[in-house]
């Protein structure tokens, strides 16, 4: 495994974020990043040469903006590579950074898989609305809202999926003010923005990636609980996963920024995704519902001819059992993979923000370095 030279910022944090972005909160700065149990890439079954061959494609340009690529199979850690790059924060530019285990790294969209994750505890404590309510019923303070008989049918179930049948347009560089996701951090309430969009289909038949469905079920977790998104996270599921070291972004009015504002470090990010693979236990304790995993993870959504949508997170079609996954994306390169038949996970980042060919490099890391060094 791969040890990188002390870290390093040779950038200064040159701007400050836009004004409606504002720091969130933060925790435990300093802490040493998650322990995890180790094996060699042999005894996990890969190629000794695998991380050479990451190496090789960082070098030749193949991963271009990689920071950091981490693979756990069994339960245990068997490959850390972390790499210098250029990175940012939300839009605040970093200047070059030269990773490692400690490091905070933005999650941008990755953060939405963990909402849903969040819903489902939360569902499970009865503490927010059953999937079948009708959304706007649960925010009786926007009864001014259009009374559309579709917009009524809007459930908290196509929040989940991403089918609620409004407005959304998300195709546009997220550093374009016209981005809907970016619209809706410069409102003045974000929750109304989301819920006001004209309705261009009925409920439940189109998807349309919308980063305001995880801000209206990020509000429903913070209205049932009583608490801030990022208190019922770190109580929730951060402390039990023993996650001490994290950052939850708001936008200028303080609310936390549920579609895309997470950073954590990528051996925390890998904690999640093996809770996951445990079916939602982590060191004998049921931290998520399995049955919620076994829900979110199943077909609500054909996106195109290689992913499905599940209830806020990506699924492979593919069944063959080396492509056969579970995914949370995030822009710029964020990835968590896991592979359940192979009982593994990789965590990328990177920092390719706002580049429509970010998906490349975590897909080519996983195409053409690590299930090729697959021996068994």
């Amino acid at each position: 495994m791969r040890k990188t030279c002390p870290r390093a910022l040779r950038g200064a944090l040159a701007l400050l974020a836009p004004l409606y972005l504002a720091a969130g909160v933060s925790a435990s700065a300093g802490e040493p990043a998650e322990h995890w149990p180790t094996a060699s890439l042999a005894e996990a079954g890969f190629s000794e040469d695998l991380g050479e061959k990451i190496d090789a494609g960082v070098a030749d340009g193949r991963f271009a903006g990689l920071h950091a690529v981490l693979l756990v199979r069994h339960g245990k850690l068997v490959l850390e590579r972390y790499y210098e790059g250029e990175d940012e924060v939300r839009g605040r530019p970093r200047g070059t950074v030269d990773f490692g285990p400690e490091d905070l790294h933005d999650l941008r969209s990755v953060t939405k898989s963990i909402v849903g994750l969040l819903y489902g505890i939360a569902l499970a404590e009865g503490s927010v609305p059953d999937l079948d309510t009708p959304l706007l019923s649960a925010f009786p303070e926007y009864d001014d809202l259009p009374d559309d008989p579709q917009r009524q049918r809007m459930t908290v179930a196509h929040a989940l999926s991403m089918q609620l049948g409004t407005e959304w347009d998300e195709s546009l560089s997220y550093a374009d003010p016209r981005n809907s996701e970016i619209a809706m951090d410069r409102a003045p309430d974000r929750y109304r923005y989301v819920l006001d969009q004209p309705m261009v289909t009925e409920p439940g038949t189109r998807w349309i990636y919308n980063g305001g469905a995880t801000a209206v079920l990020a509000r429903l977790i913070e209205k049932g609980t009583g608490k801030p998104l990022a208190d019922y996270a770190k109580e929730k599921l951060f402390t039990p996963l023993g996650i001490a070291t994290y950052q939850w972004m708001t936008d200028r009015n303080g609310a936390y920024i549920a579609a895309s504002g997470l950073r954590l470090r990528p051996r925390g990010l890998a904690r999640i995704g093996q809770l996951v693979l445990n079916g939602g236990r982590w060191e004998g304790r049921q931290v998520v519902p399995e049955e919620w995993l076994v829900s979110s993870f199943q077909t609500r959504a054909d996106v195109d001819r290689d992913v499905d949508y599940g209830y806020h997170w990506w699924l492979g079609k593919n069944n063959n059992d080396r492509k056969r996954w579970v995914g949370a994306f995030g822009n710029g390169g964020q990835r968590l993979q896991i592979m359940p038949r192979g009982n593994m996970l990789m965590v990328v980042t990177a920092g390719n923000y706002n580049q429509p060919d970010a998906w490349k490099v975590p897909v080519g890391v996983l195409l053409d370095a690590v299930l090729p060094s697959i021996e068994r």
